[in-house]
């Protein structure tokens, strides 16, 4: 159903993952700037609440404990019936359809809001894994703009990206410097690039420029003590995994830096929202199934075009040859070269 007339109080639904939260910022942002009149409410977890920085003043972000306090259908259903009382919704943008939104999206129904949920595709998606089609499908991100336009709220995107670029945790970059992020791992194995190989990355763009310094994204302490010995190992290189910081903090950096290198993963989307050129490596994953990087250069992809791509649409699948050589048949002068091609691109344009 196709809403004509707009909504007071729009309730927004998305509790994960990190890279899917961040692709539906540019969308959230610009329609919240759209209509300045309308309350917006996004219901997110914890965590990913603190993504939501140089927030629109019309939107309010609930980070909830989905696991224990509103856990299940009797938790989701009294997390709706909060919502519902709090803060007087009228509709509902369901941009995840799962089973805890789905719950939210019935108790919502059943007092008379408005509710529109997000087509995710799945046959097409299914088509794509199994060899059937091999073309670019609908974007996740025009799948967020065309739930907001079922209710009405259809809006150009005026989001350009988040502007701040100080944090106390790293000294200010300093004139003439080449910061370059490395984010080398990902959830999934099949949309990793092997460590021992992008540290041949490291290395070459080290040799590259002396004043070209490395920036290492991670989480988690095995990641953590992973890059920490490559830290120790070369210098010019920093572990902003191993700095206690935020994601405010993150996106200061990732400002300043001139490209980032990173996986199939959330680390894509977050470089995305700062508008930093990303130097993407692809696997076992494919960016027809419309998760890549926000406003992002298909010509920075790094990829090996074998019949088996993709296998999968989130990287869960395990390689049935079980070498994954889609990503450890690349060669890391292949994404050296790519880097270096945009930090020149970037030189040209000064």
């Amino acid at each position: 159903m196709l809403y004509k007339d707009e909504p007071q109080k729009v309730l927004i639904i998305r509790f994960s993952a990190l890279g899917d939260i961040a692709i539906a910022i540019p969308v959230i942002y610009s329609v919240c700037a759209a209509y300045p009149h309308i309350k917006f409410i996004m219901l997110t977890r914890k965590w990913s609440s603190y993504l939501f920085v140089e927030r629109p003043r019309n939107l309010i972000v609930l980070g909830v404990d989905v696991k224990n306090e509103y856990k299940g259908v009797k938790g989701m259903t009294k997390l709706a019936r909060k919502m519902r009382k709090t803060y007087k919704i009228d509709a509902v943008a369901d941009l995840h359809s799962v089973i805890r939104s789905w719950v939210i999206d019935a108790y919502m129904k059943s007092c008379g809001v408005r509710v529109a949920r997000i087509d995710k595709g799945h046959k097409m998606k299914k088509k794509l894994t199994k060899g059937k089609i091999r073309r670019q499908l609908t974007t996740t991100h025009q799948r967020y703009i065309e739930v907001f336009n079922k209710l009405g709220l259809g809006c150009k995107e005026t989001f350009e990206g988040f502007t701040k670029n100080e944090t106390p945790i790293l000294p200010a970059k300093s004139s003439g410097e080449i910061w370059v992020a490395v984010a080398p791992f990902s959830q999934h194995r099949s949309k990793e690039y092997p460590l021992k190989k992008m540290e041949e990355v490291i290395k070459l763009l080290l040799n590259y420029n002396p004043n070209l310094h490395v920036m290492l994204f991670g989480g988690g302490s095995r990641e953590k003590k992973l890059l920490k010995n490559v830290t120790d190992r070369y210098s010019r290189t920093v572990s902003i995994a191993g700095i206690k910081h935020g994601f405010s903090d993150e996106f200061a950096i990732l400002r300043q830096c001139d490209v980032m290198v990173s996986m199939d993963s959330a680390n894509m989307h977050l470089a995305s929202l700062t508008r930093t050129p990303v130097v993407s490596v692809w696997g076992g994953t494919h960016r027809y199934s419309g998760f890549f990087g926000w406003k992002q250069d298909p010509n920075n992809i790094v990829e090996l075009d074998y019949e088996c791509r993709p296998c999968s649409v989130f990287g869960q699948t395990q390689c049935r040859f079980g070498d994954y050589h889609c990503l450890a048949d690349i060669k890391p002068e292949t994404i050296f070269n790519q880097v270096v091609k945009v930090l020149e691109k970037q030189k040209k344009n000064e």
